[in-house]
């Protein structure tokens, strides 16, 4: 059964750090490529980060220098470290396969995504 389940979100003041965490199962997860999306309120969904299975990583604009993203292959777990937040970092973050995943279940196509972890920047 595949599973995403993110953590580690929560209230942070502007300037400050988070360090988010994924959990992965159901996957071939060491020859995935991962990624960290996120979703503030209103606006689509958007790709923030992602990693290949050779563990090269990459960051979209909005949060180069920021953002870093790595994995643990042994613990099928990624991990989003936030810099330096500020008050348009605020959203739900989720993580996926890059692209993500998409299967059926009882005839309805998904994407598999989790429930996602808050993180509000905020004073």
């Amino acid at each position: 059964q595949v599973q995403f389940v993110e953590s580690g979100g929560g209230l942070v003041q502007p300037g400050g750090s988070l360090r988010l965490s994924c959990a992965a199962s159901g996957i071939s997860f060491s020859s995935s490529a991962m990624g960290w999306y996120r979703q503030a309120s209103g606006k689509q969904r958007e790709l923030v980060a992602d990693i290949g299975s050779d563990g090269r990583a990459k960051t979209e604009d909005a949060v180069q220098g920021r953002f870093i993203i790595s994995r643990d292959n042994a613990k099928n777990t990624v991990t989003l470290h936030m810099n330096s937040l500020t008050h348009e970092d605020t959203a739900v973050y989720y993580c996926n396969l890059n692209p993500p995943l998409t299967g059926w279940i009882n005839g309805r196509k998904t994407n598999f995504w989790g429930q996602g972890t808050q993180v509000t920047v905020s004073s």
